[in-house]
């Protein structure tokens, strides 16, 4: 049942407090103002949209369900981003390999010049190397460079230890400079 009450003056905090009481329209309210942003950063990592929204249901859900143990020391955005992340994982995960649709959209528009050069990285030979990737080394991959998070920051947000985080990135750039036939190339020749 709406209470008919105007949420859109709250702050993000205030809101995951309210969800933590149990506020469906604090819970509408978040969700209105992220799923935009994290539709399109989800998107960006898949382009399979079933899984997308499936990833999607399932943050909201536990945000739903967690609301009451978000310490209220960061930014909501993030804590929202790093469960969205993580349900994407997961989503990948189950649906295997094979779950991943060709890395070329049958239209491109790109608006600005960063569209155009993340669509080289997204669309060219680094990125048909990177969706070879197994989804354990791809999320770290995506979470260091992409995301510009230390190896720590990674573990934390991807729910593995820091060593493993480290490990996999050596992985990934092992596998990076196969595919790529290099001896050269650094992840952060992404950035």
């Amino acid at each position: 049942m709406r209470s008919g009450r105007d949420l859109s003056t709250f702050d993000d905090a205030a809101l995951v407090r309210a969800v933590a009481g149990e506020d469906v329209d604090a819970l509408r309210c978040l969700y209105d103002r992220h799923v935009p942003w994290l539709v399109a950063r989800l998107r960006s990592r898949c382009f399979d949209d079933a899984l997308v929204a499936d990833a999607v249901e399932d943050t909201f859900l536990a945000v739903w369900n967690g609301a009451h143990r978000w310490r209220g020391d960061g930014d909501v955005g993030a804590w929202i981003w790093g469960i969205g992340v993580r349900q994407l994982v997961t989503h990948l995960r189950r649906a295997g390999r094979h779950a991943r649709p060709s890395p070329l959209p049958e239209v491109w528009t790109a608006a600005s010049a960063e569209e155009r050069v993340l669509d080289q990285v997204a669309f060219g030979d680094v990125g048909r190397a990177l969706l070879r990737l197994s989804p354990e080394l791809l999320e770290v991959v995506q979470a260091m460079v992409f995301d510009g998070l230390t190896a720590r920051e990674a573990g934390r947000m991807l729910g593995v230890p820091e060593g493993t985080v480290k490990g996999r990135i050596r992985k990934a750039k092992a596998e990076l400079r196969d595919a790529l036939g290099t001896t050269t190339f650094e992840l952060g020749d992404l950035r």
